[in-house]
């Protein structure tokens, strides 16, 4: 198996590990909240580098898809620290109640015998070997008491510091809440100006849409629709790719023009549309029988879901049996199939970059698919 395979398998098996152990999940979290970082600063970049205006709003929403994204993480590893703090907490207590018991008990025992007046010592039965006894056995205990209370001081001393912690755990839960509701209402702000800027295209992507939804009530289930739309895709791109009338030469002896072969497909470069951990990979048995065909993600509920590659969206919205759906199509037949929307914010007809968003996730996880020209992909071959 090739070495980027390898580190991808590998980086599915951390993501499962994850998903039990707070340790593994704080650190899956702060690494997924520096790589979105990363890509919100480089989308940043290219939306301010951008001639064309299309080009220049795709990137400043993904750049916010990405912060938001971010504040997810955090999010995350807020709440895995607060995890790993309350065990701490936890085992701390125990530790404190078992060093307070022998120190409670001799501590009430000395205070019993200081509450005795000095005048029943002369009346108590014993002789004077015994008083010596007991002086012995106070002045060895001093030692031991002093030395356990400072023990006892210490734990106190960790708690006082595991509550700052925990205080500070909860004031970043608050700030990634806080940023994450600022970035959703500059995305909402950044949609509405796209819409306004391509309302004179909204005939021709009403038009699609209408299609769109006639292929979905007349598909026998999503395979099909998946299909058809692929079809559709496939004859656009070709039309796309004829070439133009050419000049009619003013001398039958002029040379006509080379035709250049077109360009080669790149590589597909793939990511994982939402934040979360891998809880179904592909070719994984299904509890209901067969293999999944794609990834499954138990994301949060209401996390934003973006496109996992730049192409072209051609189904966005409900399909019955799955609740919200997204259909991408990118260069070179592949396809992407994302299920589990709660709702859709891209709509048929638009243009989408790595990182453009598609929606929220719903309560159940959201799955990714990847076909290309109808058969199944293992996208873990292709995540860059």
């Amino acid at each position: 198996m090739k070495a980027w395979a390898v580190l991808a398998f590998a980086g599915l098996a951390a993501a499962l590990v994850a998903a039990a152990d707070p340790r593994a999940q704080l650190a899956e979290a702060r690494q997924q909240a520096e790589a979105a970082r990363t890509r919100s600063a480089q989308l940043d970049a290219q939306s301010r580098a951008a001639i064309d205006e299309a080009e220049k709003a795709r990137a400043a929403q993904a750049a916010v898809a990405a912060r938001i994204q971010a504040s997810e993480a955090d999010i995350a590893a807020a709440e895995a620290r607060l995890a790993i703090l309350k065990s701490l907490q936890r085992a701390q207590e125990q530790r404190l109640a078992a060093r307070q018991q022998p120190i409670v008990k001799l501590v009430a025992a000395l205070q019993t015998m200081a509450r005795r007046p000095a005048g029943a010592a002369l009346v108590q039965p014993g002789t004077l070997t015994d008083l010596v006894h007991v002086r012995a056995l106070l002045s060895t205990m001093a030692p031991r008491l002093a030395t356990a209370t400072a023990g006892l001081r210490e734990e106190v001393m960790r708690a006082q510091a595991l509550r700052k912690a925990a205080d500070a755990a909860v004031a970043q839960l608050r700030e990634g809440q806080r940023q994450g509701r600022v970035e959703r209402q500059r995305l909402v702000q950044l949609e509405m100006e796209q819409r306004r800027r391509s309302a004179q295209m909204a005939a021709a992507s009403q038009l699609e849409a209408q299609r769109a939804a006639s292929l979905a009530e007349s598909a026998n289930n999503l395979e099909e629709l998946v299909a058809r739309l692929g079809a559709e895709g496939s004859v656009r791109d070709r039309l796309a790719s004829l070439p133009g009338p050419l000049p009619r030469p003013q001398h039958l002896s002029e040379t006509l023009p080379a035709v250049t072969a077109p360009p080669a497909a790149e590589r597909l470069v793939y990511r994982l549309p939402v934040l979360g951990s891998v809880v179904r990979g592909f070719g994984e048995a299904l509890p209901a029988g067969g293999r999944a065909r794609g990834v499954t993600i138990a994301a949060r509920p209401g996390a934003i879901v973006v496109a996992p590659a730049k192409g072209r969206v051609t189904f966005a919205g409900l399909y019955r049996g799955y609740g919200a759906i997204a259909i991408v199509e990118h260069d070179d037949g592949y396809t992407s199939l994302v299920i589990g929307l709660a709702s859709n914010s891209a709509r048929v007809g638009d243009t989408v970059d790595a990182g453009s968003p598609l929606g929220r996730a719903g309560p159940d996880g959201v799955t990714v698919e990847l076909r290309q020209r109808g058969q199944s992909v293992d996208l873990v071959t292709l995540i860059g």
